[in-house]
């Protein structure tokens, strides 16, 4: 879901976005809170009305309308069991996630995805220079191609994360207050009624699983229909995402990751994974301190991050991420993902 800094964790959010530990359960608490609507006193609550009156004035909206809208709203409490944490001290396993999504299935959705939207990717390229193969990864990460974009009212789970955020974990509600707002504003602008669209247990909405915020910053018009749909239009879909990474710092030609063995002193290991993500040592600094590049990695100009997928109880993985693996992470904050996104986008390349 875009976007997904660490400090929030979910603007471009897959609606099954947890480690492999506990998919199945989230995925079947989805499907049960997904039906679930308990009532909830938003219309009476003065948070609430002074939300109202703060949007209807900042955004230019008319208040009644405001109030009107969120007093539609009913408290999700799936949404906020799903935006809990994984149980402290579970093992992240970059092995078993990687096998939740490079997949046979998934990857032959992938291909037909990517021919029945092959001059989309290709004109989405050329225009802003992300190959159609990371194009191709996201969606199929967040929705296996639109299979799973969620069912939650997206006012309802907004809703509830701005106004009951659950205890427990640190608090986000003044990010969920944001998105609520946005959402309020595309759902005017576009004409709709906002108890109508669907989305997942967080609020990401579409085939790319867009937060409204980015919904209205990055997502595009692709197809020149008017409008802007990223559910039923895969060209919207295809145009806002390449949008999206490009305005995050994709650069043309880039790879996004290089082979590397880490530094075998730990002193040296912990000084190149200090920075996590974000790319921050030159090729000569990495290899000055041990690590181990590729052919193609000893001459990359810019900077690079040295990445540690840990494998549960076996050895962790490494790669050097590029500033194109740092602008995947921007649609989710996670290595994980980004990884995932990259070896799906090139296994569905291999099986073209």
């Amino acid at each position: 879901m875009a976007l997904i800094p660490r400090r929030l964790l979910w603007l471009a959010l897959p609606v099954l976005l947890a480690l492999p530990h506990d998919a199945p359960a989230r995925k079947a608490k989805a499907r049960e809170g997904a039906a679930e609507d308990s009532l909830s006193p938003y219309a009476a609550r003065q948070d609430v009305r002074d939300f109202a009156a703060q949007v209807a004035e900042r955004r230019q909206l008319p208040a009644d309308w405001v109030q009107a809208q969120l007093a539609q709203a009913r408290r999700q409490s799936a949404a906020q069991r799903l935006l809990m944490p994984p149980p402290a001290g579970t093992a992240k396993n970059w092995a078993a996630y990687r096998e939740r999504f490079v997949e046979p299935q998934r990857i032959s959705a992938g291909a037909r995805f990517w021919q029945d939207n092959a001059d989309w990717l290709q004109r989405a390229e050329e225009r802003f220079g992300v190959p159609a193969e990371i194009v191709v990864g996201i969606v199929g990460v967040e929705t296996f191609y639109g299979r799973i974009t969620g069912n939650f009212r997206v006012l309802d789970v907004l809703a509830t994360l701005a106004f009951d955020f659950p205890s427990g974990r640190s608090d986000r509600s003044a990010f969920f207050r944001g998105e609520l707002e946005e959402f309020l504003v595309w759902s005017r602008r576009e004409g709709l009624e906002p108890t109508e669209p669907k989305g997942s247990f967080a609020g990401a909405m579409g085939l790319p699983q867009f937060m409204p915020g980015s919904i209205n910053r990055f997502a595009v018009d692709f197809d020149e229909d008017g409008r802007i749909d990223l559910n039923g239009s895969p060209a919207d879909a295809v145009g806002s995402v390449a949008n999206y990474l490009a305005a995050h710092g994709w650069q043309r030609g880039m790879a996004t990751t290089f082979e590397v063995a880490p530094p075998v002193d730990t002193s040296a290991r912990a000084t190149l994974l200090q920075p996590d993500i974000l790319p921050s040592f030159s090729a000569e600094q990495m290899l000055a301190l041990g690590a181990e590049l590729d052919d193609a990695g000893r001459t990359h100009a810019g900077p690079l991050a040295l990445v540690e997928l840990q494998n549960g109880g076996a050895a962790p993985s490494f790669v050097a991420g590029t500033q194109n693996f740092y602008a995947v992470t921007r649609y989710n904050w996670s290595s994980y993902y980004a990884m995932a996104v990259i070896t799906l986008g090139e296994a569905v390349k291999r099986q073209r």
